[in-house]
């Protein structure tokens, strides 16, 4: 459910200082650039996919993010049963993006970064619910091995104040959600929940990290 205030705490933000944010570091394991253009995925959840696909929409290197489901089967793959919190699905948000222009890492980072805060548990600001949780389907081995030595990385430097509970689950299939979730922070802009909760994140994009981003 997602409550549609002004009034939210600063944890409801779910965006850090950019400050902050840019001394989350790159990991230490990482792919590398390919030498040719293509295209992988990636499909992460952090709190309600409207902010997480925003933050992304404005990566350098990404092609296109869609707002879904993951997690759960397809006869549940729809907002009003997602929102029940009872169906397994997460809100996420599937990220092609162009290998010789961006690393896994690097979407990793601004993942963590800014695009949510991956210490609430089963939710994000004012967003509750285990549909609201932080959580990385990775679809391959490397994936797993690179989110779990960046996860460990980043609670071992203590550069969140508590620890991260994002969950590694393995991605069997993501459900693109409906046609009116898609692109909804650019196309509502002035609406109080977007300017409250996920404007920032793109903001703190911009400020964070200049070079990973684009208008």
């Amino acid at each position: 459910m997602k409550i549609f205030t002004i009034g939210a705490s600063i944890c409801g933000l779910s965006a850090m200082d950019p400050a902050l944010a840019a001394s989350v570091p790159s990991p230490k394991e990482d792919t590398q650039l390919a030498s040719q253009p293509g295209s992988n995925t990636v499909v992460l959840a952090g709190g309600c996919f409207w902010g997480v696909q925003a933050v992304f929409q404005h990566t350098k290197g990404v092609k296109k993010a869609i707002s879904g489901y993951s997690g759960g089967s397809a006869d549940t793959a729809h907002y009003e049963m997602v929102g029940s919190g009872q169906t397994g699905h997460a809100e996420a948000v599937q990220v092609t993006y162009d290998p010789s222009q961006i690393t896994l890492g690097s979407l990793l980072k601004i993942y963590f970064a800014v695009a949510h805060n991956p210490t609430e548990l089963n939710y994000q600001g004012p967003d509750h619910g285990t549909q609201y949780r932080s959580a990385i389907f990775y679809e391959n081995e490397e994936q797993k091995k690179l989110a779990q030595s960046y996860i460990a990385e980043l609670n071992k430097a203590k550069i969140f104040p508590e620890n991260i509970v994002t969950t590694l689950e393995p991605l069997k299939t993501f459900y693109a959600a409906e046609d009116y979730h898609q692109d909804y922070a650019k196309l509502h802009p002035e609406n109080p929940y977007i300017v409250r909760n996920d404007l920032p994140k793109v903001v703190n994009l911009q400020k964070a990290f200049p070079e990973l981003y684009v208008k």
